[in-house]
């Protein structure tokens, strides 16, 4: 995957990490809850691999 498709795959699942724990929240669901603080941390790992990737030249 290039640098922009990590940056967005990593953007969308920020996205939804965050209204998952919303939701978990608003229902007192601590496992949707915990489910979204995953995802959105994945997010954001996907988020800086796509930034290694354009600082190193997609070589990663």
């Amino acid at each position: 995957m290039g640098e922009l498709t990590d940056k967005a795959k990593g953007i969308a699942n920020e996205a939804a990490g965050n209204v998952k724990q919303a939701v978990g929240k608003a229902t007192d669901n601590e496992r949707l809850r915990a489910e979204g603080v995953a995802q959105e941390r994945k997010g954001e790992a996907q988020n800086l691999k796509g930034s290694v990737k354009g600082a190193l030249g997609d070589k990663v």
